[in-house]
């Protein structure tokens, strides 16, 4: 199923190698999944679906994910790739023949890059920040030596992580990145020898001088204009116990990037010579061969103009704002941006329970989440239509390097929501999820032009969609090597100029872990806890009983008193309207 040649007869895919290509990407033996089995039972989701989707297409096969997720099944799809159509050459090839990008030239942002650009201004409101990750892994007997080195290694091996972000708005690869080199706090001495008293006095030493390297790093802004994109630091503990502190901006690196970076870094840190060297193939050429796949918006049969015609004719049903909650202070109130996590675990059993009624009613666990996420912000919001700002992980493949690479895919979809009339929670899944399917499929034009032709619809109010809903379940966030060389990951937040709260999904292992980050200033005190205890326990309903995804979400009968209560807190200052962000610096993590 690959080459970069157009599709004819002779190549069509049997429906034998639809069902291999469906299992290798499920990890399932492939006499498992019958002809009209539907997919999304057998764990198929939209994020391998795309993945399909993009590698078909680079064969020459008309199809696309919308395509594939109204009929997920594998005699659908394999009708879908073989009737005749006339198919211009693949993106592939069109690559091909194109000069390719001159190395170290600069080269512009991604919409996505230029929105978190913009947005980390001090000038901006819920700004001077940057899109940010901060992350603490515990290990033991870490050692710094080898730990630099693998970081050397892995930046000379991915050309974002060597990135310069220019006053004019365009990016640069260096040859060499400027990072100088491991920064070790070594706080061994803090647990020195004595009785109990001195053991309790040094372990609080030792969490002291940990809680001020996190103080220090985990809200940092990273000075992408000298190249500082990543920094890696190691704390030495007692008892041979360590923890690497890694930070990375967002402008260079998705989610899925950031899981590459760590499998990386293991591999370099085991047995650095088994570590492929870089590739030729780049960010810069990958974006180059992006935009034209996606062709020019005057060209009406071009994916990019048919993007741009869908969303002209959505306008009129899109609302203008994210869920409107009760808020303390407007964002441009704000004296500075701090954001906090609050997270919980789904265990294994629970986790299960939820994925096997997802897949009985043809759900994706993604959107099951969503829906919820939905249905408790919907319970305070004043408004019961709102947008939610989902970003999707769009790594075409373009290339075979592209799978590997580190940099930022993100693309953002809106979401609308309407939460006006109950309806029983399946249905509301089925509902948004073919919303989110009909709508990634045109993300060849960018949300933030979206925004701004909402903006210009409704005569120039602001718009925006400051609420996130961000979900990794295809893979370990963490791989198990990383884990067993490096440590497990122990403490985490991000950042995102612009945005109230960003919902996270990561998977470890068989469990899932459901954080929110969010900046606590916007927010009536005790607000976010009320509403992730809520959402925490719709889940654990609908993971113990089947007939609730039959009935309306129970969210707003207990939100309604939570509600007053928020805005009784809030009197001073009142809680006002919020006021959107603009468009030009809406974004989302990842």
């Amino acid at each position: 199923m690959s080459g970069g040649t157009p599709r004819t007869h002779a190549t069509e895919p049997s429906l034998e190698d639809v069902r291999q290509a469906v299992a290798g990407l499920l990890q399932v033996e492939p006499g498992t999944i019958g002809d009209a089995d539907n997919l999304i039972r057998h764990g198929m989701d939209s994020i391998r679906m795309m993945r399909l989707a993009g590698g078909w297409r680079r064969t020459g096969a008309d199809v696309s994910f919308q395509k594939l997720a109204e009929t997920p099944t594998v005699e659908h799809w394999h009708r879908l790739l073989t009737v005749p159509a006339a198919v211009a050459a693949a993106p592939e090839a069109t690559a091909a023949v194109r000069p390719p990008v001159e190395t170290g030239a600069p080269f512009d942002l991604t919409p996505v890059q230029r929105a978190y650009w913009i947005g980390r201004g001090d000038d901006m409101a819920l700004g001077g920040v940057g899109c940010h990750a901060y992350l603490e892994f515990d290990g033991r007997a870490v050692e710094p030596a080898r730990l630099e080195a693998a970081v050397r290694q892995v930046a000379q091996r991915h050309g974002m992580l060597r990135a310069t972000f220019l006053d004019d708005g365009r990016q640069r690869i260096l040859d060499r990145s400027p990072w100088p080199g491991l920064t070790v706090h070594d706080l061994t001495a803090a647990g020195g020898p004595g009785g109990p008293a001195a053991a309790d006095q040094a372990g609080a030493a030792v969490e002291q001088g940990l809680a001020a390297v996190r103080a220090g790093l985990s809200h940092r802004r990273l000075d992408v204009a000298a190249g500082e994109v990543f920094d890696v630091q190691l704390s030495l503990l007692p008892g041979g116990r360590t923890r690497i502190h890694l930070n990375i901006d967002l402008l260079v690196a998705d989610v899925a990037s950031i899981e590459v970076l760590l499998a990386d870094l293991a591999a370099a840190y085991r047995a650095p010579e088994r570590l492929a060297p870089a590739g030729d193939y780049g960010f810069a050429q990958y974006l180059a061969d992006y935009r034209a796949s996606a062709g020019s918006p005057a060209d009406p049969g071009s994916p990019l103009a048919a993007a741009q015609r869908y969303w002209k004719e959505l306008l009129p049903e899109l609302p203008t704002d994210g869920p409107r909650l009760p808020l303390a202070k407007l964002p441009g109130e704000l004296g500075r941006t701090r954001f906090s996590r609050r997270s919980f675990v789904l265990g294994a059993q629970e986790w299960q329970r939820i994925t096997a009624r997802a897949r009985e009613h043809g759900l994706t666990t993604a959107m099951v989440l969503a829906t919820a996420y939905a249905e408790v912000l919907g319970a305070w919001s004043e408004e019961p239509a709102f947008l939610l700002n989902v970003p999707l992980f769009d790594r075409q493949p373009l290339h075979p390097a592209v799978a590997g690479m580190i940099a930022d895919f993100t693309n953002l979809v809106l979401l609308p929501v309407d939460l006006s009339r109950p309806a029983p929670f399946a249905e509301r899944v089925r509902g948004l999820q073919r919303s989110v399917q009909r709508n990634a499929s045109h993300a060849q034009y960018p949300t933030l032009n979206v925004l701004r032709d909402l903006r210009r619809a409704h005569g120039g109010r602001r718009v925006g969609a400051p609420v996130v809903f961000a979900c990794n379940l295809g893979s370990d966030f963490v791989a198990p090597d990383f884990r067993a060389e490096l440590g497990e990951l122990t403490w985490m937040l991000s950042q995102t100029p612009q945005v109230w709260l960003d919902h996270q999904v990561y998977r470890t292992d068989d469990s899932v872990q459901l954080a929110w980050d969010a900046v606590d200033e916007l927010f009536p005190a005790g607000l976010l806890d009320a509403m992730l205890g809520a959402y925490r326990a719709l889940l654990e309903r609908l993971g113990a009983a089947e007939d609730r995804w039959h009935l309306p979400a129970e969210v707003a009968a207990g939100a309604a008193a939570d509600r007053a209560a928020a805005d009784r807190a809030a009197a001073e200052p009142t809680a006002a309207e919020p006021t959107a962000a603009e468009p030009t610096a809406a974004g989302a993590v990842r």
